[in-house]
């Protein structure tokens, strides 16, 4: 599969939708700054108005997160990545990851061949393991086997698209590239032996590239192409000119939105200027990333996200013309 890229015009950052914030709300999600309240927090204009602004910034894709049970509102990611969809069109629109093992499989492949058929050809099926027992608890879905619940409702999945059996057929058939989100060496397996796409969180650049060709090795090894997944990764980030309130402001962020101390996000949260970011962000694709799905760690992300994706496409046009000039 290519790299999720919708033209020429594209750069190579995606966009993830944050989670729903709602005033009406005791406790807004990844508040900072106190309340923060809107009129169309959580409608379908405010995601529609986020995924139009990303993808007329440049971005390639949008994505939406997953949560069936979370400690504040958050939005089911599929119905998302559907309204996103309604509001771009030329970025893909995914799922960041959708957590497979609390799901019925077949059911996923029919929304996402739907989303397939509704989106022009544009939907990215993220999947992932999951990693909160509680959630798991809550859905009626056992945790210590989701690896192996995973790697079954992928086959699954798969399998949904291809079934014709006396005339019953899983129709619209229009199969969505699967991505296979984990930064561990099992996600990484996972990804190589049956995906399109690897997408891990929390790894820095040289790591990345470490893992890069390790997938490439395990992809050949699988009887596949080195180059029959593609990589991307999540990078979270927070823009502004003092590195070090950037810093705090988003791990703060990040920590009213996991539910754990802001320390735990020192090594992982990006911040700084607009060009520091996007220096990080291209040591990534530098490493061999063909996507970065960027988390601005706060409420309202755009204009964090306008300054980053300017301060990319600067430096990418920089490059280049060093490199016409050399």
């Amino acid at each position: 599969m290519p790299p999720v890229r919708a033209d020429d015009e594209s750069g190579p950052l995606g966009f993830i939708l944050p989670p729903m914030l709602n005033g009406s709300v005791s406790r807004p999600i990844g508040s900072n700054e106190g309340t923060t309240a809107a009129a169309d927090r959580g409608s379908t204009s405010w995601i529609t108005g986020l995924s139009r602004q990303a993808e007329s910034l440049g971005a390639a894709a949008v994505w939406a997160t997953d949560h069936l049970f979370w400690g504040a509102p958050t939005l089911e990611c599929v119905v998302t990545a559907t309204v996103a969809a309604t509001a771009t069109r030329r970025a893909a629109v995914g799922t960041c990851v959708l957590q497979l093992p609390l799901r019925a499989p077949a059911a996923v492949a029919k929304q996402a061949s739907t989303l397939q058929c509704l989106s022009g050809g544009r939907f990215v099926l993220g999947v992932g393991a999951g990693s909160h027992p509680r959630e798991f608890e809550l859905a009626g879905a056992e945790f210590s086997t989701r690896g192996a619940q995973l790697d079954a409702g992928i086959d699954s999945v798969r399998r949904a698209w291809a079934t014709d059996e006396d005339g019953y057929r899983h129709e619209p058939a229009l199969p969505a590239p699967i991505w296979v989100g984990g930064s561990s060496r099992s996600a990484l397996r996972r990804a190589a032996r049956a995906a399109d796409g690897w997408v891990p969180l929390f790894v820095d650049a040289p790591s990345m590239a470490d893992a890069i060709a390790e997938l490439r090795s395990l992809a050949v090894a699988a009887g596949r192409p080195a180059d029959a997944v593609t990589p991307a990764v999540v990078v979270m980030v927070s823009v502004g000119a003092d590195a070090a309130r950037a810093a705090d402001r988003g791990s703060a962020w990040l920590a009213s939105l996991y539910g754990i101390p802001a320390k735990a996000f020192g090594r992982h949260l990006v911040a700084g200027s607009p060009e520091r970011c996007a220096g990080a962000v291209r040591r990534y694709l530098g490493a061999g990333a063909a996507h970065v799905a960027v988390m601005v760690a706060g409420d309202d992300p755009m204009d964090q996200f306008a300054q980053l994706a300017s301060a990319v496409t600067a430096q990418r046009e920089m490059a280049e013309l060093a490199e016409v000039g050399a």
